[in-house]
């Protein structure tokens, strides 16, 4: 029987990587045993030096974890995605007419930035405020002009200047939301509406970006499946999940030990950091029969690329639906090929494996180039 965890370094912290697919779940609802409130160090690599304040909800357990989700959890509901689809659908509509045009589309810059952003900017009630979102790049907290991680100043500014003015007057936006909620019975202090903040324009972009630029390479060098899709709209909703559980644009994320105990046969000690590895969970051959294929049509599919338990992705519904949007547009171009593939950049690599081999990643590869020909 291949092993459910491996020991690994993330830099230079060891770690217990969970790899195994059931193990993984049962773990990951296990919030007692394995807790999130613990700042900064939910992120792999952990981010104190990169921001000022926890991020909420997710650096929490329940039931604080529940109550600080349910303040936002009506603005990334299911139904207000579907909501924001005809913009979203507009505006893919607009950027693959312009690029078919001149028969060049960068996928990353010209498509996946513009929409993240723009999604996640009309979530939050600031539709006119995606440029500025877009202005960051790949990952605000990376400074572009020395490649080291470090907190975007302007991202500072901006969440502290939405923040007092919601302080101030409420407008009707996420942050007027936050500014008016009650939590505990009392209203939300400055840190923690900037902790929301923080979590909705950092952990909904390199993900979708990632997925994106993943979805699209493979139907480029897929014509195949790209044909299905596009005489067959009923196998779009099992096409983005198998996609997501083929590329899990959020491959591992950090819980801190609150006992001393085993796991997997592995020694964990109180205080050290188990990764949640939903990467090599994803690819698990107990689980998924030709793991390392995408089979547009496969059925069931228990991927954990949203997370699972309390801590599932708030945001799944909205990722969903412009991974959906992007693809329907996209596999309606007549003639598409690869220019420049995807190269895939990560902040470094752990030592070990999974089940399946697959690698311990330390961080969400982030997509750096894929270039399309497209008419």
């Amino acid at each position: 029987m291949p092993a459910d965890v491996v020991r690994a370094m993330i830099g230079e912290e060891p770690m217990t990587v969970v790899t195994g697919h059931e193990l993984l779940r049962e773990t990951a609802r296990n919030w007692t045993r394995y807790t999130s409130a613990t700042p900064f160090r939910v992120p792999i690599p952990e981010e104190s030096d990169v921001r000022p304040v926890r991020q909420l909800p997710i650096e929490t357990d329940p039931p604080d974890h529940r109550a600080y989700r349910q303040l936002i959890e009506q603005r990334f509901s299911r139904s207000a995605a579907e909501r924001i689809r005809p913009t979203i659908v507009h505006l893919v509509d607009r950027i693959i007419s312009r690029a078919s045009t001149v028969g060049r589309l960068d996928v990353i810059g010209d498509l996946a930035l513009p929409v993240v952003t723009s999604a996640i900017a009309t979530t939050m009630g600031r539709p006119d405020d995606a440029d500025r979102f877009a202005s960051w790049g790949l990952h605000v907290f990376r400074d572009a002009s020395t490649g080291r991680r470090s907190a975007n100043a302007d991202l500072d500014r901006y969440l502290a200047a939405r923040t007092d003015e919601a302080l101030a007057d409420p407008g009707d936006d996420i942050f007027g939301d936050l500014a008016e909620a009650r939590f505990d019975g009392r209203r939300l202090d400055r840190e923690e509406i900037l902790g929301f903040g923080y979590l909705v324009l950092a952990g909904g972009r390199d993900t979708v970006i990632a997925a994106i630029a993943g979805a699209l390479g493979h139907l480029t060098v897929h014509p195949d499946d790209r044909a299905r899709l596009r005489s067959d709209a009923t196998l779009l909703g099992g096409a983005i999940d198998e996609l997501l559980r083929f590329f899990s644009p959020l491959p591992m994320i950090g819980r801190t030990a609150t006992v001393e105990h085993e796991l997997g046969g592995v020694d964990v000690h109180s205080g050290e950091r188990v990764a949640l590895g939903f990467g090599a969970a994803n690819r698990d051959r107990r689980v998924f029969e030709q793991p390392d294929r995408v089979v547009i049509d496969r059925a069931p599919n228990r991927h954990v690329a949203f997370g699972h338990g309390p801590h599932t992705c708030i945001g799944a519904p909205l990722a969903r639906m412009e991974l959906g949007a992007v693809i329907d547009r996209f596999v309606r171009v007549g003639r598409c090929e690869l220019i420049r593939p995807t190269a895939w950049r990560t902040s470094g690599s752990g030592s070990g494996g999974s089940p399946t081999g697959t690698p311990v990643s330390t961080h969400a590869s982030t997509p750096s180039e894929l270039v399309l020909g497209i008419g």
